[in-house]
């Protein structure tokens, strides 16, 4: 049937009783209270949508929004200024729309209670203007009939909110957003739209849930090291756990700590196109590892939407061309600086814009391969090397006239060449997500040093593993840190949301 044209016009809008603002001073109860309000306004979209055809043709939209959270402050008075995140700078109202608030429990107490204790005021729920679109009201996993929109000659977006993607962007996080007079400026980096949206592309995208994703990220361009992943989890599931309590794996297959195979027989039919999977830890303090594959397009869009989940960290181990003869095949690369000709992000974050590394993380990866190693001090730069990383688009860049690319590349004093690194700590710079990276080499075109086939099979079985288990130890290392200590004042620009 032709939805294009109906004869039908919609008279009304239809919405949930009206929600009286409340004010909280606890973290907790003002959490339960955006869960409650979030709980009934997507039920009221779904039920509607169920309910299609049932009672003869609708004369009605339905609208339910998203609810909101805001503080109002009229001090300048000095806060802890230690602290990258957890207060507002300037007098006057901050808000953001929240969604999923079971999902982001653990991260909105925090939030909120920091904000309370350093500015020693509480904040208030209400329902904000934003709607919920029906896509994202199902939720995650959620099997929508077709046959209930099929029953009525009227079309959904007549009936329902869909998603506004003119509206759903980067603009808080890029820094570019400025509120219109009178309007509340942000509270947090990500509008309820924009992480709706990023949740959906993560399911698509990992065949996982965003409930299982972990505060502690690796990603790689490599299966080998998503084989030796997972072969160490399960190792870990097997033994009782260690401290973790379930390994999950794309399709949300689930070994729970103490059991040496998974508890379903189920496995996905082909795997999805940069699948996750995650050493799940209470309080999401546990491991995920990604297999991003190659470019960074692939790297840019994985990044995109992990970072609505506000991740503590992730970081890069992959291959990559070493560019100085000095170099061996499997010495590791600790970036210090990232040279970008990615180009995937120039009109979100300008190439001029520099990209510091991280004390913290570089100390925890440079510590990891000592340990992991056993090479100390000095002799460390045996088998590894700090400098510049730089990240091509074009896999093929040796084919180029080398005049170009090559006379860059000593310039800035590079000392590696890979196809994701620089994008991954781009975004992370971007989205305030702390970010590392140590490669291994695994080729020198510079130098004439191809891997034959042979060559690679012998140097995958020997550097995969230890690579691994430096870039374990590193993310161990910084989740024993307090989150505090770990987010950097270095990330935050001069206008900042007060979320982390």
């Amino acid at each position: 049937m032709n939805k294009r044209i109906s004869s039908h016009s919609v008279l009304s809008v239809s919405t949930p009783d009206p929600f009286e603002p409340q004010f909280f001073e606890d973290p907790a109860a003002a959490v339960d209270c955006l869960e409650a309000l979030y709980d009934r306004n997507t039920r009221f979209l779904t039920e509607a949508f169920e309910g299609l055809g049932k009672n003869g043709v609708p004369m009605t939209r339905y609208r339910a929004c998203y609810p909101q959270v805001s503080i109002e402050t009229s001090s300048f008075g000095h806060v802890d200024s230690r602290l990258s995140y957890g207060y507002v700078s300037a007098p006057g109202v901050y808000t953001t729309t929240i969604t999923r608030p079971k999902l982001f429990r653990h991260y909105l107490k925090e939030q909120l209670g920091h904000l309370m204790r350093n500015h020693g005021l509480g904040v208030t729920v209400s329902e904000s203007s934003t709607p919920i679109p029906l896509h994202f009201a199902f939720g995650e996993g959620a099997h929508v009939e077709a046959s209930a929109g099929d029953s009525i000659d009227i079309p959904l977006r007549d009936l329902f909110d869909a998603p506004d993607l003119t509206t759903t962007d980067d603009e808080i996080a890029n820094g570019s957003y400025e509120p219109g007079p009178g309007e509340p400026s942000p509270l947090a980096p990500f509008t309820a739209q924009r992480i709706d949206y990023s949740l959906a592309r993560l399911s698509h995208y990992t065949a996982t849930s965003a409930t299982h994703f972990q505060n502690f990220v690796l990603f790689t361009n490599y299966q080998f090291y998503i084989d030796e992943f997972c072969a160490w989890a399960r190792q870990q599931m097997a033994e009782g756990g260690n401290g973790y309590t379930a390994f999950v794996e794309p399709g949300n297959i689930i070994t729970p700590a103490g059991a040496d195979k998974p508890e379903t027989d189920y496995t996905l039919a082909r795997l999805p196109q940069m699948p996750a999977y995650h050493l799940k830890k209470k309080g999401h303090g546990g491991i995920t590892m990604v297999n991003i594959g190659v470019g960074p397009s692939n790297a840019k869009t994985i990044t995109d939407h992990i970072a609505v989940l506000r991740p503590h960290v992730w970081l890069m181990l992959g291959h990559c061309a070493g560019l100085r003869n000095s170099q061996r095949l499997g010495d590791y690369v600790l970036a210090h600086a990232y040279m970008r000709e990615d180009h995937v992000l120039d009109d979100d974050l300008p190439v001029w814009i520099p990209l510091p590394a991280l004390a913290e993380v570089q100390v925890a990866l440079q510590d990891a391969v000592a340990e992991v190693t056993g090479y100390r001090d000095y002799d460390l730069k045996q088998i590894m090397r700090t400098g510049t990383v730089a990240t091509i688009d074009n896999r093929n860049w040796e084919l180029r006239d080398q005049r170009g690319p090559v006379k860059r590349l000593s310039q800035a004093r590079a000392i590696a060449l890979d196809m994701e690194s620089a994008t991954i700590a781009a975004n992370g710079f971007r989205f305030r997500v702390p970010y590392g990276t140590l490669l291994c080499v695994s080729d020198k075109p510079l130098h004439g040093e191809l891997k034959l086939p042979g060559m690679a099979t012998a140097f995958y079985r020997t550097q995969v593993s230890q690579h691994l288990k430096i870039g374990i130890l590193a993310l161990q290392k910084l989740a024993s840190m307090p989150p505090e200590k770990l987010h950097s004042r270095k990330l935050r620009s001069f206008y900042e949301t007060s979320f982390q």
